[in-house]
């Protein structure tokens, strides 16, 4: 079953990774940075990746490098382990889903992006989306629930099937989209699998919004939102197209 994209997610814009800002010590999908966007009144936009032990964590990179200074894959260290690594430029550790949950307390609207775990060390489709329905179970505030591959938008039908879905998409240009293989990226560019994955949005690549199949899925109906838009002149184009955009590096009015 389809299931509609709630209102509250087509207006106030959407924070890429929350209200980031590592310089105010909020790094990206950090709590200051969740914090931040609740109280400005922002949407917020955060990604998951699976601890070890089976734990849903909001954290976007599949390794730890880039924004905790450690080495080694998120999948290999434990929730606890993860939450105990301090965030480059942040008071604490990596965040779990629960606890974002927690934070974010249903004031504003929640598009979780659910990170493809196939393109990792012994990576598959299904324990992160397991984990994904634990953490949202009796979660009452407006969620949404999307992935780059569809498989597991599929999974988060069976899993969620009463929350919005929707897929993450764009241009899949080759060299952008690696590791993917350019027969997978050929396929996924024309986002075949809208209705198998009961979709009922896309968020895609803004600089992609004038794909036609993007506006043959707006007229039949789907809700467009976009990622990543960096500036007002950005939004105003993305805008002709787009019914919200995913945004960072400035402040974007709220309506």
């Amino acid at each position: 079953m389809r299931v509609p994209l709630p209102d509250a997610f087509l207006a106030a814009p959407i924070a890429h990774r929350a209200l980031h800002d590592r310089a105010a010590g909020r790094p990206e999908n950090s709590r200051a940075a969740i914090s931040a966007a609740v109280a400005a009144g922002y949407g917020i936009e955060i990604d998951l990746q699976l601890s070890a032990d089976g734990v849903a964590m909001v954290f976007h990179d599949e390794d730890l490098a880039r924004l905790t200074g450690s080495e080694g894959w998120v999948r290999d260290r434990s929730a606890a382990e993860l939450s105990a690594i301090r965030l480059i430029d942040a008071a604490d550790g990596i965040p779990t889903l629960t606890e974002v949950l927690r934070i974010v307390d249903g004031r504003v609207p929640l598009l979780i992006e659910i990170k493809d775990q196939t393109l990792v060390p012994g990576g598959t489709i299904g324990p992160l989306e397991a984990a994904t329905a634990q953490a949202l179970s009796g979660y009452a505030g407006p969620v949404a629930l999307m992935s780059f591959n569809p498989d597991s938008v599929a999974e988060m039908v069976r899993l969620c099937p009463a929350l919005p879905r929707g897929l993450t998409t764009g241009s899949y240009d080759y060299q952008d989209y690696a590791p993917l293989a350019p027969d997978i990226c050929d396929r996924l560019r024309e986002i075949p699998d809208y209705d198998r994955c009961a979709a009922s949005f896309i968020s895609h690549e803004a600089a992609d919004l004038s794909r036609p199949r993007v506006a043959s899925l707006k007229s039949q109906g789907a809700r467009v939102l976009c990622w990543t838009i960096r500036s007002p002149k950005a939004e105003r184009d993305a805008r002709r197209i787009a019914e919200n955009i995913t945004f960072e590096g400035y402040l974007p009015p709220v309506s």
